[in-house]
C-alpha cells in the first residue's frame, strides 16, 4: 500500500518528566552538596538542597548507569565526586543539564536498581535532601528495567514529539501501534535545486536515486507485508530535517535514505550502507557526510545545532536503541547485496549524516555507488543492475522485519 506522508514542521524533544513534590511557585532551589556511600550490598546518593524539589530517576544499560535529575537552579558542591567506600557505584558526577535541571550520573560496577527515593524536608540546621538508595539486582532484571524505561519513553514521547501539521492541512491522521503492516519511508536524496552528485556526462544523483526508490517501493509493496511511502515523488527539494520529520510524524518503522555519491579519487567504487555515528569509519566517510549535510546551507538554511536542553536522558536511551536497530538493518541489507553487488570494503559503515538523526526511527543511508567511477556509472544507469540491487535491498528489509516476527 502506497502511503502519503503527512507534511510536518520541525519537532521538539521534551525532557524527562519529574515526580515527587509539587512544583513551587517561587525560585528553584540549589544543589549545595552531593555524596555517595557504597558497599557491595547497598549504595546511597544524598543531594543536599536549599529547598524541596521534584526529581526523576532512569536506568541506562549502555554504559550501566543510574541517572537522577532534580529541578534546581544551580550547583555549588563542597566535595569531590568520589564515592565513600567500594561496591555498587564506581563513580558519580553532577552537572547542570539545562536551565532548571541538574543531573547526577551514578556509574555502576554491578547491575543495580533503585530500592527507594524520597525528598526530606529541612529540619533545624539540616537542609532539604534527596535520598536515593540502590541495591544489587540480576543482569536480566537490570536490562529489563532499562528496556522498560525505553518503552515508557517511546510511549510518553510519541504523541508529544510529533510535529503539528500546517494550519491549512487539517488534523494529521494517526497510525496506531497495532497497525497491520510496518511503514517504511524511502528517502530519495536531493531534488529540486539540489542535484546532488553529477557525473561527467551530466547524469545527476537526484534522478538516479528517485528512479531507484520508485522500483524499491514497488517491490516492497508487492510483498504485501509493508506500507511504503517516499519523502519526495518528483523533482522537489526537501531540507534534511524535513525528511527526518516526515518519518517521525508518520511513526515510520524504518527510514531508508538512498544516495549515489562522487569522490575525487575515481578508483573508489561500490555500494555501502551507513548508520549514523559522530565518528566516521574513515576520512572518506567524513567527506561524504559533510557534503550531504552541507546541502541545507547551500539552499539557504543552516541546520541548527541541537542545544543541551533537547538532549536528555530519555532521548539518549532511544538513540542507543535505534542505533542498534539501524545496525541490524544495515547488516541484513548487506548480507542480501553481497552475492551480486559490488560493495566497498567493510560495507557497513558509520558517518555523521544529519538525515539519520531520528531518535525513534531505525535509519540507514544506502550509497548505491559513485558517479565519479565509470563502472559504477554504467551500473547506476542500467535497468537490470538497478532491479537486481533493489530486489536485494527489498530482501534485506524483509529479513530484518522477519527477525521480529520469529522471536
Amino acid at each position: 500500500m502506497i502511503r502519503k506522508l503527512v507534511t510536518v514542521l520541525i519537532c521538539l524533544l521534551w525532557p524527562l518528566g519529574f515526580v515527587g513534590a509539587q512544583e513551587a511557585d517561587g525560585p528553584l532551589p540549589s544543589v549545595i552538596d552531593a555524596r555517595v556511600s557504597t558497599t557491595p550490598e547497598r549504595a546511597r546518593l544524598i543531594l543536599d538542597l536549599s529547598g524541596p524539589t521534584d526529581f526523576a530517576v532512569a536506568t541506562i544499560a549502555d554504559p550501566p548507569q543510574i541517572a537522577v535529575d532534580v529541578r534546581a537552579a544551580s550547583v555549588s558542591l563542597k566535595a569531590e565526586n568520589v564515592p565513600a567506600g567500594e561496591g555498587i557505584v564506581g563513580g558519580f558526577s553532577v552537572e547542570i543539564l539545562e536551565e532548571g535541571r541538574v543531573r547526577t550520573w551514578l556509574a555502576l560496577k554491578v547491575p543495580a536498581q533503585v530500592q527507594q527515593a524520597y525528598v526530606l524536608e529541612p529540619i533545624d540546621d539540616q537542609p532539604a535532601r534527596l535520598v536515593v538508595d540502590l541495591v544489587p539486582t540480576s543482569e536480566s532484571a537490570f536490562l529489563a528495567a532499562a528496556e522498560r524505561d525505553l518503552k515508557a519513553t517511546v510511549a510518553k514521547l510519541a504523541p508529544d514529539v510529533a510535529p503539528p501539521p500546517p494550519a491549512d492541512s487539517g488534523a494529521a491522521p494517526t497510525v496506531t501501534a497495532d497497525k497491520a503492516r510496518p511503514l517504511i519511508v524511502i528517502d530519495p536524496g536531493h531534488g529540486g535545486i539540489d542535484s546532488g552528485a553529477e557525473a561527467g556526462n551530466g547524469i545527476k544523483e537526484k534522478d538516479i536515486v528517485l528512479a531507484f526508490s520508485r522500483v524499491l517501493q514497488k517491490l516492497l509493496i508487492e510483498t504485501g507485508k509493508f506500507d511504503v511511502a517516499l519523502t519526495r515523488e518528483d523533482d522537489s527539494f526537501l531540507r534534511l530535517e524535513e525528511r527526518v520529520a516526515l518519518a517521525r510524524a508518520n511513526k515510520a518503522d524504518l527510514f531508508l535514505s538512498i544516495h549515489a555519491d562522487y569522490f575525487q579519487q575515481e578508483e573508489v567504487r561500490g555500494a555501502s550502507v551507513y548508520i549514523r555515528d559522530e565518528r566516521a569509519t574513515d576520512a572518506l566517510d567524513k567527506v561524504l557526510a559533510d557534503n550531504e549535510n552541507r546541502v541545507d546551507i547551500i539552499a539557504g538554511f543552516a541546520v541548527p545545532k541541537m542545544d543541551n536542553h533537547v538532549v536528555n536522558i530519555l532521548v539518549d536511551l532511544m538513540r542507543r536503541e535505534m542505533r542498534r536497530q539501524s545496525y541490524r538493518v544495515a547488516q541484513s541489507i548487506v548480507t542480501q547485496m553481497q552475492p551480486s553487488v559490488q560493495l566497498r570494503r567493510f560495507p557497513v559503515r558509520k558517518a555523521n549524516f544529519m538525515v539519520l538523526q531520528a531518535p525513534d526511527v531505525p535509519s540507514v543511508l544506502v550509497e548505491l555507488g559513485f558517479l565519479s567511477n565509470a563502472k559504477d556509472i554504467s551500473n547506476l544507469t542500467t535497468d537490470t543492475w538497478r532491479d537486481n540491487v533493489a530486489e536485494a535491498l527489498a530482501r534485506g528489509v524483509t529479513t530484518y522485519f522477519e527477525g521480529f516476527t520469529q522471536k
